[in-house]
């Protein structure tokens, strides 16, 4: 088994050298692409067809809300399995509600995206900004959907900005989403239910406002010649690295789950209760991702579409094998978590880079994610930080690995006028796109600097104001955020939800302690049975 295992390693070294070398000889040359300017959409059947490959994404990433709701039910223990499902399927509800209240309008009240599905005119204003808007931290008007791209008086404008927040609704969903995986199995409902209105009103909107909405970061190529700004094609920093950042902050609050950690410390394995779900949710993930990347165009008309596909699914598949092998050298076994999370990992990394990049960077950005993530799964556990689900390493560091890589592996031949840049270093190449250090050193280096000051904001600066967040919380919610032990022992599904996700589940004798433990179970919660390892 191990010369078996040594053999297909020594494989997939040789195979990524010779993808390696071969790109490398082939950098200095102009690399094929569709172009460098982005066909506008004039008429109005492009104009409706590019809404409608908006709507269409929008749909495949809402539907991913059912893939993250199994990877995370099916990676964590039976007696929390409705308490953690719930916590996805309202995420949904709780954020779009926030985001339709005023998060919408302070990400893109002043904003638009002329040239492409018809949402060719901003209305609002910025409300935090100064210099002619050119440093604009947050927006304003269009609060519930209202005065925002015309909805009022202006009938052509209203079905583009319909069709834009419906895409941006399910994007916020996403990072709300990913704090209930670090978070899970002892997350009290009510604190939760905070979360996911501050997510969607204020968290998301707010970073979201400084990159996507125009803001400081997406300009920093116009007033400072960092590149084209901020890049960010379809979310590893904006959505992912800001919901796994959010979930680093909520597990330091919440501490580890009981019984994570031995009298000496050491991690011990709660183990998940339905690996086949988690493997189910992780495929359902991959489908939806596709709306997720490809549809960030916002174009059908922009037939770069084709190449962000391919990227996507090369990446996944990359990290899912990469994952696999390296588990087999470093656990002994192709753990199937590891193997998911390896794919997820891929997905994430490959979602700020993957317009810009050839898809032997594609490839290269995967496997270098599922060995990033895999380590810091691990050595995230050693440190005391307790996440169940992975979230904090799948979101967290490969979102923040996806946003340098633009800065990296990005070729030159999309992405002219990024974030409209119109003067530094980046315009001044007129006929290049958005370029990394491995195609033009000078050019890179200030594309990558951008993209590391939007990493440490995401990390220092987001993550501090949820830290923050979760804090106040814990100060002022009656109890802290976190059930008692004697629930969390006995399991928060019939406590917390009313309800048992398995009505046949029984819990280890030391899972129940205590009198309101005893309470749990005489009103018809989990029985006390022999060990089952859930």
């Amino acid at each position: 088994m191990r010369l078996r295992s040594k053999l297909a390693i020594a494989s997939v070294l040789a195979v990524a050298l010779v993808v390696v070398t071969a790109s490398a000889a082939f950098a200095g040359e102009e690399p094929p692409g569709v172009g460098d300017v982005v066909p506008t959409a004039t008429d109005q059947t492009a104009v409706g067809l590019n809404m409608l490959w908006v709507v269409i994404g929008a749909l495949l990433v809402i539907f991913m809300q059912a893939g993250f709701a199994l990877v995370e039910t099916g990676f964590c223990r039976a007696k929390h399995a409705s308490h953690v499902f719930s916590t996805n399927f309202a995420i949904f509800g709780l954020g779009f509600v926030a985001f339709f209240v005023c998060g919408y309008a302070f990400m893109f009240g002043g904003f638009s995206y002329p040239g492409y599905f018809g949402l060719d005119g901003p209305i609002g204003h910025s409300l935090i900004g100064f210099s002619d808007d050119k440093w604009v931290f947050l927006w304003r008007d269009g609060f519930f959907l209202t005065d925002l791209g015309g909805l009022k008086g202006n009938a052509a404008q209203g079905a583009p900005t319909a069709a834009f927040f419906l895409y941006m609704v399910a994007f916020m969903d996403t990072t709300a989403t990913i704090p209930t995986g670090a978070m899970a199995e002892r997350w009290k409902w009510k604190a939760f239910v905070g979360w996911g209105l501050f997510c969607g009103a204020i968290y998301y909107p707010l970073f979201g406002a400084w990159t996507w909405g125009g803001g400081w970061l997406n300009q920093l190529g116009n007033n400072l010649k960092l590149g084209f700004g901020y890049v960010d094609f379809a979310g590893s920093g904006v959505v992912h690295a800001m919901g796994g950042i959010a979930g680093l902050a909520g597990a330091l609050v919440l501490g580890a789950r009981i019984g994570k950690y031995g009298p000496d410390g050491k991690p011990r394995t709660l183990a998940a209760h339905n690996i086949p779900m988690a493997m189910l949710g992780t495929f359902i993930l991959l489908f939806g991702w596709f709306g997720f990347n490809a549809a960030s165009t916002f174009a059908a008309t922009d037939v770069r579409f084709a190449v962000v596909a391919v990227n996507t699914a090369i990446a996944a598949a990359f990290g899912a094998t990469a994952a696999m092998f390296y588990a087999m050298r470093r656990l002994g076994k192709p753990d199937p978590g590891m193997m998911a999370n390896g794919m997820l990992a891929g997905l994430v990394a490959i979602t700020a880079p993957c317009a810009f990049v050839q898809p032997w960077a594609a490839a290269v950005i995967g496997s270098i994610a599922a060995v990033l993530v895999m380590e810091s799964i691990l050595f995230i556990e050693r440190r005391g930080i307790d996440d169940p689900v992975g979230a904090i390493s799948v979101h967290g560091v490969g979102g923040i690995f996806g946003v340098l890589s633009v800065g990296i592996f990005s070729s030159g031949d999309y992405g002219a006028g990024w974030n409209l840049t119109t003067k530094g270093s980046a315009a001044e190449a007129s006929v290049t796109g958005v370029t990394g250090i491995l195609y033009d050193f000078d050019l890179g280096l200030r594309q990558l600097g951008s993209q590391a000051v939007g990493a440490a904001v995401i990390v220092f600066v987001m993550g501090g104001l949820a830290f923050g967040f979760f804090k106040l919380q814990n100060r002022f919610m009656k109890g802290g955020i976190r059930p008692t032990e004697e629930v969390e022992q006995a399991g928060l599904d019939l406590p917390e939800m009313g309800g048992l996700a398995y009505d046949n589940i029984v819990v280890n004798e030391i899972d129940v302690i205590g009198p309101e433990g005893a309470k749990v179970l005489a009103s018809g919660g989990p029985s006390q049975g022999p060990s089952t390892g859930r």
